[in-house]
């Protein structure tokens, strides 16, 4: 079997289990007022559950294959990609996430997309750095204020 149909494999006992914990387990802890709501917080969990599945099964049958154009992933030549640079940017994904409580939300999303940018090849600073900070605090300002969802803004040493 190729390589993407075990990866399609893997996920779609991942999906399986997802849309289990989505369809029987968070809804029973449900309020008894929650459950008169027509969206649960269980909504989206069941929707992406569904979609991953459905996903899954197409690369499973193999729907998706055709004929192989030049620019399309070749599984057997993984070496002549940019593997480098998927690493790094998963490796800053996983540094990201464990800096967001430390050191905030603006430093740790200002510093992910310089850094992130930088490994994609960027080098213009003069533009790369106020678009991160623009575009860090407008994604803070939006959540915070207009969906009122809290996000430590500054690092937990200030004692913001």
């Amino acid at each position: 079997m190729a390589l993407d149909r075990w990866i399609a494999l893997i996920l779609l006992g991942i999906c399986l289990i997802y849309g289990y914990t989505a369809w029987f387990t968070m809804d029973e802890s449900l309020a008894p007022f929650m459950r008169r709501n027509p969206i649960w917080p269980s909504t989206f969990p069941k929707v992406l559950s569904i979609f991953g599945i459905i996903a899954c099964f197409v690369i499973l049958s193999g729907l998706e294959k055709g004929e192989q154009k030049i620019g399309d992933i070749d599984h057997r030549r993984l070496t002549d990609y940019f593997l480098g640079q998927a690493i790094l940017l998963l490796a800053l994904m996983v540094v990201y996430a464990l800096c967001l409580r430390p050191l905030g939300f603006l430093a740790s999303t200002s510093l992910f997309l310089i850094l992130g940018s930088f490994i994609l090849g960027e080098r213009k600073f003069h533009i790369m750095i106020p678009v991160a900070l623009i575009a860090t605090v407008a994604v803070w300002y939006l959540v915070q204020e207009v969906l009122g969802i809290f996000l430590r803004p500054l690092p937990y040493f200030l004692g913001a």
